[in-house]
């Protein structure tokens, strides 16, 4: 049994980023929220501080501008770059991200020592159909590293709901995506699929078991919250990273004691 990959997203300073290296934390993610002001020294320390740690750092740009991309790679060196549009499965996918496509391979040929990550959108449980979401991995799966699992939010009717947290991007919902699904990407991923959306220290266990994924992602289900019970965006809760951690390797354990089907006949 591999190590299963630990990812917490948004680690945006510095001393964040010291703790959860602390508390062995596999992968962070830090996030550029806009393409006027891409350049924030204080990521860029947080970055720094990452990859001198032997943590692997990830960079997620809410922005898919080729040479803006590039820019900030070069400037961030980053070990994954993650693309988080939020795909949809309502027209034609082979031609509609014919540009997503080109920004990775552009994005490969420049910066080949550079992972890419790409989420794919899985909708909340009972309204994903597995065959779209198999035949977008299928169509990223060449110029991609790792996927993602992150649940896009849509209505019964299946139709893409306007509510999604950042516009244009999937991710912080909040909510779980349909797991069935999800593991049915996992058996037919050629890559490593690590397993995002609303994976809590409280359901991460559940969540391994069932998906057995390469890695679990968790924002903001590890995120702190104020007073009122509300959740602090870009501030991180170390105890719930911790459990987070601790129940992550609780499963990897459990998975590893489980006999194989041979070993049972």
């Amino acid at each position: 049994m591999n190590k299963i990959i630990t990812q917490i997203y948004e680690v945006q300073t510095p001393s964040e980023a010291e703790k959860l290296v602390s508390l062995g934390v596999d992968h962070m993610g830090s996030v550029i929220v806009s393409i006027e002001e891409w350049k924030v020294p204080l990521i860029k320390n947080a970055i720094d501080t990452i990859n001198g740690s032997g943590t692997l750092s990830s960079l997620i740009p809410l922005f898919s501008d080729i040479n803006t991309i590039l820019s900030v790679i070069d400037y961030y060196t980053p070990d994954i770059v993650h693309f988080c549009e939020a795909l949809t499965f309502q027209d034609d996918v082979s031609g509609t991200y014919n540009g997503l496509l080109l920004l990775q391979e552009n994005v490969k040929k420049r910066f080949p020592e550079i992972k890419i990550m790409r989420s794919i959108p899985i909708p909340q449980c009972g309204l994903a159909d597995p065959t779209d979401t198999i035949e977008l991995a299928r169509l990223f799966e060449p110029v991609s590293d790792y996927f993602l699992t992150d649940t896009l939010i849509v209505e019964k009717s299946g139709s893409l709901s306007e509510h999604q947290p950042v516009r244009g991007f999937v991710g912080i919902t909040g909510r779980t995506c349909d797991w069935d699904v999800a593991a049915k990407l996992v058996k037919s991923s050629g890559i490593p699929v690590i397993l995002a959306g609303g994976i809590t220290p409280d359901n991460v266990f559940d969540g391994i078991m069932s998906v057995r994924p390469a890695g679990v992602d968790s924002c903001t289900g590890t995120n702190a919250v104020d007073s009122k019970g509300n959740l602090i965006r870009f501030k991180k809760d170390f105890g719930k990273v911790k459990r987070f951690v601790d129940e992550t390797r609780k499963a990897e354990r459990a998975i590893g004691r489980r006999p194989t089907r041979q070993a049972d006949l």
